[in-house]
């Protein structure tokens, strides 16, 4: 498609050239428009020019399709790689999330800490504890 796309674009390069060259010299014009027309002189440029619009419009269509095809294969390919990167990251994720089974309680932590309470009866000698009242 890339091959496709640049010889487009160049001949779109070279027939905006040549259109460039026939409006800007008209010797080169007059004597390219009278090459193969037996008409006279102001119907063979009428000529001439209605040719060279057809054919200006024919590569110009060609390159705007061109382009517009391989914009859109860039996306769709674009879009396929997305695609692919979510998988191989579902994936991964999957293999390094913990080995759960659904409906089953969490585990406690191995290591308990202990609440205010425990603390302080832990750390004061059990006959000096004084009655707690409110």
């Amino acid at each position: 498609m890339l091959a496709l796309k640049r010889i487009v674009t160049v001949a779109v390069m070279v027939y905006l050239l040549i259109a460039v060259l026939f409006l800007l010299f008209p010797a080169v014009r007059t004597s390219i428009a009278g090459m193969g027309s037996g008409a006279p002189g102001p119907y063979q440029e009428r000529d001439f020019f209605m040719m060279l619009c057809w054919i200006g419009v024919v590569v110009l269509g060609l390159h705007l399709i061109t382009e517009n095809l391989d914009s859109t294969l860039l996306r769709r390919n674009a879009a396929q790689q997305d695609n692919r990167i979510n998988e191989l990251k579902a994936k991964l994720y999957d293999v390094q999330a913990p080995a759960t089974r659904p409906g089953t309680t969490p585990v406690a932590p191995a290591v308990a800490y202990p609440t205010a309470e425990e603390t302080r009866l832990r750390d004061t000698p059990s006959s000096s504890v004084p009655p707690t009242t409110y």
